[in-house]
């Protein structure tokens, strides 16, 4: 008897049994099925998707695995076998895949899918499509029509985290308000109710996306945040327009029932302005606002799932824009200019006659914009026709850059006591130093933005020496501080505080 037959036993009391003669391969035995629990366990969040025809396999049934972690459906494995039976291979409609004798095909030499292991990576799981849990309870659906709030509830939460624009977070609470209650009602009769669309200008820093990002938190819709500086017509390099849509599927965990009903915010849609005295083909300005008309109106659209263009290795799915609300915001440089030209066209001579530079210093000059001013600007009618809520937000002066230091839920300088809470000292800012940082932004001329840069600059070293010193217990920035004519008030831990003083 052989060395490898004594490693072996073939029956003991009736019963089959594997003996092995080593604990070590005992345990190269078992952590193959380890390691197939493991992944068992990690995979069943996503289900297989066929290589060839891309369906997944709840659509498609039951896939076939072959090495390198490929799967087709039987479907597309039937169809491979019947087209290589009409040549004479044994196959048709009789034709069984358990059945096939690969080695009497002649003139094909079947190559061994594991030798291409570094040509055929594996598919992420960002690539597949996740499963419905059939499982767990249904969750009850945000946009029930009786828990819609109403306008004023809308504004009133978003007077909690935005300073300012009284005007402009009316129109979009009432906007915003009667889209949802579209959706949830779904035009139960004949007569249909359009969308909302909104267009909105603001200087840069104004709040534009801000006011968007608070809006989706609060009606627990998933959003989507997107320049359309990285957008180009189809075929052209950059994202096809579909990208917008594909990044709100993303947003919604890849749930297309949630992404129909999310928001969509394009920014810096001023970009595409039709461009002026060129004689190319205008494949970032023009054409973008052309294929966008289909989305903003409502359409069926073709995205990819888990990546923002489409090719062969990605699955794709359909998605109804119908119910997608969607917000364009933009700076519009020198559309002021075009405000004031067409003002100034009522100016005339003499005593009671306006002159031309009556608008010169009109920071607001914004707030007096019009759809036919947004024309001349560049943006083509078709476009502006599917946005018809039109808006502009206000630009900040220095006591509302001073509330917007103060009031909010989430301040900046709330952020800034909050950490140095974590070290057990007080923080406090002045009235004086709060003015002086405002003064100091407006003169930046980037909105409330250049608020964070300026703070950032003045508690660098503040923010460094504290950690150093036990018996630091309180500090107070002052308006000297800010102005550079001076340090921040320091106070140790025992010592009366400046409230105290003032007391």
């Amino acid at each position: 008897m052989s060395e490898q037959d004594n490693d072996y036993r073939e029956i003991v009391d009736g019963e089959d049994v594997v003996e092995t003669s080593s604990t070590e391969d005992t345990s190269v035995a078992e952590k193959p099925s380890d390691a197939g629990d493991e992944k068992k366990d990690k995979g069943d969040e996503y289900e297989d998707i066929c290589y060839i025809c891309r369906r997944p396999e709840s659509v498609a049934g039951k896939m076939i695995h072959i090495p390198n972690n490929i799967c087709i459906c039987n479907d597309c494995m039937q169809k491979t076998f019947d087209s290589m039976g009409s040549f004479g291979f044994g196959g048709g409609d009789n034709a069984n895949l358990n059945n096939v004798d690969f080695s009497k095909m002649p003139n094909i030499s079947m190559i061994n899918l594991s030798d291409l292991g570094g040509f055929m990576p594996q598919m992420p799981n960002s690539q597949k499509l996740k499963k419905k849990k059939s499982g767990e309870k249904k969750e009850a659906p945000v946009l029930d029509i009786k828990n819609i709030p109403p306008p004023h509830k809308i504004k009133a939460e978003l007077d909690e985290y935005v300073v300012g624009q009284e005007y402009a977070k009316k129109v979009m609470s009432v906007a915003v308000y009667n889209h949802y209650k579209r959706v949830a009602t779904n035009t139960m009769d004949e007569i249909e109710i359009e969308k909302s669309n909104m267009l909105m200008i603001g200087p840069t820093g104004s709040g534009k996306t801000y006011m968007v990002k608070t809006l989706a938190r609060l009606l627990d819709v998933p959003l989507a945040i997107t320049d359309a500086t990285s957008l180009t017509e189809a075929g052209y390099i950059g994202d096809d327009i579909e990208s917008v849509v594909s990044k709100l599927l993303a947003a919604a965990d890849n749930d297309v029932e949630k992404a129909e009903r999310g928001i969509i915010f394009i920014d810096e849609i001023d970009k595409l302005a039709k461009k002026k005295n060129t004689n190319q083909r205008d494949v970032s300005g023009e054409s973008v606002q052309q294929g966008m008309l289909k989305l903003l109106e409502g359409a069926e659209v073709e995205v990819p799932v888990g990546a923002s263009s489409k090719n062969a290795m990605v699955p794709m799915t359909m998605v109804n824009t119908k119910n997608i609300l969607f917000i364009c915001g933009g700076a519009f440089p020198d559309l002021d200019n075009i405000i004031k030209e067409r003002l100034n066209k009522a100016s005339s001579m003499g005593f009671m006659a306006d002159l031309k530079d009556k608008y010169d210093k009109d920071e607001n000059i914004l707030m007096k914009a019009t759809v036919e001013d947004l024309k001349n600007f560049g943006m083509i009618p078709e476009f502006l026709g599917r946005l018809p809520i039109l808006f502009s937000l206000e630009a900040l002066d220095e006591d509302m850059l001073v509330r917007i230091l103060r009031d909010p839920k989430n301040a900046i300088t709330k952020q800034y006591k909050k950490l140095l809470e974590l070290d057990e000292v007080k923080l406090e800012f002045t009235d004086g130093a709060l003015h002086a940082i405002a003064r100091e932004a407006k003169q930046r001329d980037l909105g409330a933005r250049a608020l964070r840069a300026i703070i950032e600059e003045f508690m660098l070293d503040i923010m460094y020496e504290i950690p150093k010193d036990d018996n630091i217990g309180e500090v107070v920035i002052t308006e000297d501080y800010i102005l550079k004519k001076g340090g921040p008030q320091i106070m140790m831990r025992g010592c009366e505080s400046l409230e105290d003083k003032n007391a």
